[in-house]
């Protein structure tokens, strides 16, 4: 079921005379592929949730509209659109077990909808087995495991055969090692029923994981839509360059003179057809290359072996961030008595902005980047 929303909004009234009314949701315009899982990406009081809300009409819209195919739904009422919602807490009722939390929004079905009890029956043990749970029905949620009681509250939505899946900060409550190995679950979930889901969290390594598209928001406002890869690669502007990425990007003020781009007085590289200006200048913690004789110098603080992948916590005196983290390769050696280090830096890795909108600066591809790293690690190794 493709989902659209055209110039979607939500503005909440103010709670008294001193306040102004808060639009939580603007303008919000955007469509959702058939089959296919979508991240709503941002932190938290962007509007991502209130937007989920809205979709399955749980929150009034205050303009625009919302269509489930080529039906409107924008004033259909929560249990007319078809929808199955998984809150971060899940819901569960205590007292019931599995099977009977499963079972519970189809016994509340009416009409043409209305299920006889075998058909009740296969439904909720259709669900419970897609999730892996089909040998825990005489359980209660207070004998489950977190993740067990997540699978639960998405077997209950998917029971409903619903034609919109949406979950809300479904893994939250969860530690990091269930969390990885859930989202793996609702990954293969989504793609065994082929259902068109929604998918709302402020962790961006969880959306970029599973998602077919990210959409990222910021004060209500769409920043930025795409395939989570080409939105990492080519942030529109700063916030989404910050948002995206795990360490997260280093920021430096520099400027742009010649041609060439300057950190700290220094020329760090050639940024052909950029115009002469000042810049904030990102660099992804794996666009760094060290080098002996490395343009750019850094003050190193420390060395953190990761396995095959070293973590290089240096400062620099034109750095924004407090520390610059470079992820570099096991095979580069880098010394931690040192006082500094040294780096080149990958062309494709370092991204510029303009200083007054921090929107992205286009570097024109002066030479071929796979090359360049290759004969950089080359003169790397011979250095060394």
């Amino acid at each position: 079921m493709k989902v659209v929303l055209k110039n979607v909004t939500k503005i909440f009234p103010p709670r008294n005379k001193a306040e102004s009314d808060f639009t939580a949701v603007n303008n919000f315009t955007f469509t959702v592929p058939d089959g296919k899982l979508i991240g709503l990406l941002g932190p938290s009081g962007c509007g991502k949730s209130t937007t989920l809300y809205m979709i399955c009409g749980l929150q009034k819209v205050s303009g625009g509209q919302i269509y489930f195919g080529d039906d409107e739904v924008t004033d259909l009422s929560p249990e007319n659109r078809g929808v199955g919602l998984v809150f971060q807490n899940y819901a569960l009722y205590p007292h019931m077990t599995v099977k009977q939390n499963i079972m519970f929004p189809l016994q509340n079905l009416k009409g043409a909808d209305k299920l006889s009890k075998k058909e009740m029956l296969e439904r909720t043990y259709q669900a419970a087995k897609l999730v892996q749970i089909d040998e825990l029905m005489g359980r209660k949620p207070s004998e489950l495991s977190g993740g067990q009681q997540q699978r639960v509250a998405i077997a209950r939505a998917l029971a409903k055969m619903p034609s919109v899946l949406l979950l809300d900060e479904p893994l939250s409550n969860l530690d990091a090692r269930l969390r990885l190995q859930t989202r793996e679950e609702i990954r293969r979930i989504q793609r065994e029923t082929g259902i068109t889901t929604i998918f709302v969290t402020h962790d961006q390594e969880e959306a970029m994981s599973i998602s077919d598209m990210i959409v990222v928001m910021k004060a209500g406002v769409i920043q930025q839509t795409g395939k989570p890869q080409e939105v990492y690669d080519d942030p529109t502007n700063l916030f989404v360059a910050k948002f995206l990425g795990t360490p997260p990007i280093n920021v430096f003020n520099g400027r742009v003179k010649n041609d060439e781009l300057y950190i700290g007085g220094k020329a760090v590289m050639d940024v052909p057809g950029v115009a002469d200006q000042e810049v904030i200048v990102g660099i992804r913690p794996e666009g760094f290359i060290p080098t002996a004789n490395g343009p750019l110098e850094c003050d190193l603080n420390s060395v953190e072996v990761m396995g095959r992948d070293v973590s290089v916590v240096s400062t620099h005196a034109d750095s924004v961030n407090p520390i610059i983290r470079a992820i570099v390769n096991a095979d580069y050696k880098i010394d931690p008595s040192e006082k500094t280090v040294r780096y080149a830096l990958k062309p494709h890795k370092v991204l510029l902005f303009n200083k007054t909108t921090e929107v992205r600066i286009p570097i024109p591809p002066a030479f071929d980047v796979a090359v360049t790293d290759t004969l950089l690690k080359r003169k790397n190794k011979t250095e060394g």
